[in-house]
């Protein structure tokens, strides 16, 4: 051990949380409608697969892109070479020209403020490089999105500490509890850098109103400090109230040309929007220049491929495709949410007002043996291998009331969601089953207990009065009748 790097042995990585654990069980026993009916259904992944049947063809219809051609002449030998840091300034207009579209076009970005990165979590991880040093911390509203445990922390060496939000006020956030946080980080003598949210949010599946936007602007403007807006979700919003991105709450307080301007910057994605988290293709956007040119420099360690820049700098500029595929998408999106929301109310479960993501907030806190973690893990633990589902603790996303989970609905066939509700429905109505005959027992014993009770007070007024005219007789046997004796001779006079 000694000859390892305590980052190398250390447990930080978050791995042990239940969030990877029951991607770990769903691995051992992976759902399979014709090889493993039996198995696990794996609900907590949040993955997009609701509308790749309309990627392939769109492949097929434009071989140049994906047989790395041009006009139908083979550029192989360009894209195999070696591609500076900045990426290619074709695909990064692409890319931003589809972050407008899916914001309803009611904000710009400019491509020259874009670094790419390999997915959502390489540049979360870069932005922490870049805005904060090991023992800084970052402000993120709870419950959050587990594996910033491992993003934002295990190498960088930044401290997360939590604005906890509660169901109260359906999670949003609020400025006591920024405060609350805020001083919470002092006391444990850590520099704030910043605040992180995702919006649309990871794991409730809501977008942030204006008045939260606010909230947070104006707090960071006041403390000085920096505002991460992770909004890969952004183009998974189904259903009103649609979506604001900081970036038009900035623009329509007219703060870009402000300090504040510079200190907001934004985590994109096309793992959710388009489904294609293989990809790998993340992106920071902001408008101060240092973190721009800092995180070029970082990027090194997680390029986007140049075959996958090409690739999707051809479908990005499909304008025709991109407009229907996110149309058909929200549909999709819409109905799959709808049909396990309904599914769950059958059951007696509800979830959390929605309408964005991959996924719902579900509420099973009358489920619960107790109000505590332990409870909750105790029924996670029986979800998981009893019933054969997989889906994520709220306490893996750090959310203070026990009982909540997020379960994904997006990364399965219908008939798979049918199953899994289905298999719920199964567990929910054998809990109350159980529950049924657990009060008739305590019913018949609070019946038997009062009943022995006056039969014992019935025998001992006997036995002081001995009054001879009675037609009651009792043996005298003192201190040996038994409860039973006493019955049959009581039911016996009767």
């Amino acid at each position: 051990m000694g000859l390892l790097s305590r980052r190398a042995t250390c447990n930080t990585h978050g791995q042990d949380s239940s969030y990877f654990l029951g991607w770990q069980e769903y691995k051992k026993n992976p759902y399979n409608e014709v090889n493993n009916p039996n198995g696990i259904i794996q609900m907590g992944l949040a993955e997009n697969q609701l509308c790749l049947d309309l990627l392939e063809p769109w492949l097929m219809k434009n071989p140049d892109a994906l047989g790395l051609k041009r006009d139908g002449i083979s550029i192989f030998k360009e894209l195999a070479l070696f591609q500076d840091y900045n990426g290619f300034p074709a695909f990064k207009r692409a890319l931003v020209d589809f972050m407008g579209e899916i914001r309803g076009n009611k904000v710009s970005f400019d491509p020259n403020h874009v670094v790419l990165t390999a997915g959502a979590t390489s540049a979360n991880e870069t932005l922490m490089f870049c805005l904060a040093d090991q023992g800084d911390a970052f402000l993120l509203p709870t419950p959050y999105y587990p594996g910033f445990d491992r993003d934002l922390r295990w190498r960088t060496g930044v401290e997360i500490v939590p604005i906890h939000c509660t169901s109260s006020n359906g999670f949003k956030v609020t400025l006591p509890a920024i405060e609350q946080a805020y001083r919470q980080a002092q006391k444990r003598k850590l520099r704030v850098k910043g605040v992180l949210i995702t919006n649309p949010s990871n794991p409730l599946g809501t977008t942030m109103a204006r008045d939260e936007l606010y909230l947070l602007i104006n707090f960071i403007e006041d403390k000085q400090i920096h505002l991460i807006s992770d909004e890969i979700y952004a183009g998974t919003v189904f259903t009103s109230p649609s979506f604001v991105s900081v970036m038009e709450v900035l623009k329509g307080r007219n703060l870009d040309q402000t300090q504040v301007w510079e200190r907001v910057h934004i985590v994109y994605s096309l793992s959710k929007d388009l489904g294609l988290p293989g990809f790998r293709v993340g992106a920071i956007y902001s408008n101060d220049p240092v973190v721009v040119s800092a995180a070029i420099k970082m990027s090194s360690f997680g390029l986007v491929s140049s075959q996958t820049q090409y690739l999707l700098s051809a479908m990005l500029f499909d304008k025709k495709f991109t407009k229907e595929y996110m149309s058909e998408n929200h549909k999709r999106l819409q109905k799959q949410q709808k049909d396990l929301v309904s599914g769950l109310e059958k059951a007696g479960i509800r979830c959390l007002d929605s309408n964005a993501g991959l996924f719902c907030w579900v509420d099973m806190r009358h489920l619960l043996k107790s109000n505590t973690f332990e409870a909750e893990m105790e029924l996670w633990q029986k979800i998981v291998y009893h019933v054969k589902i997989n889906i994520s603790p709220g306490s893996s996303c750090h959310c203070i009331e026990p009982g909540w989970f997020r379960v994904c609905f997006a990364n399965m066939l219908e008939s798979t969601l049918k199953l899994a509700i289905q298999r719920l429905k199964s567990f929910v109505s054998s809990i109350a089953m159980k529950s049924q005959s657990h009060q008739e027992l305590k019913s018949l014993r609070r019946k038997a207990r009062n009943n022995w009770v006056s039969r014992l007070s019935l025998q001992s007024f006997y036995d002081r009065e001995q009054d001879t005219t009675t037609e009651v007789s009792f043996s005298y046997r003192p201190h040996f009748m038994s409860l039973s004796n006493i019955a049959a001779t009581l039911d016996a006079a009767a």
